[in-house]
């Protein structure tokens, strides 16, 4: 093992726990997709690119504007209920 490996292995073990401190939906969409971007680079460093692509795809892109148009939508909903 290199050290760009240990050292992307230690990002994503802190990166996981920043990811499950996170309280805020918000706040945690977005440290998801950093979270994803670092396993992408992790899997890279360790001669995986295909699956490096596959993560950036869904960890990086999609699970977290998944989640904010989501949060979108219930903020939407809960100002009519206000409203009514």
């Amino acid at each position: 093992m290199n050290i760009i490996q240990a050292v992307l292995l230690v990002a994503a073990m802190f990166g996981g726990t920043v990811v499950v401190v996170t309280h805020d939906p918000l706040r945690q969409a977005l440290v998801a997709g950093v979270y994803g971007l670092i396993l992408a680079l992790l899997f890279f460093a360790l001669q995986a690119p295909d699956v490096a692509l596959s993560q950036i795809v869904v960890a990086a892109v999609a699970l977290p504007l998944m989640i904010l148009l989501a949060l979108a939508k219930i903020r939407e909903h809960a100002a009519e209920q206000e409203v009514e």
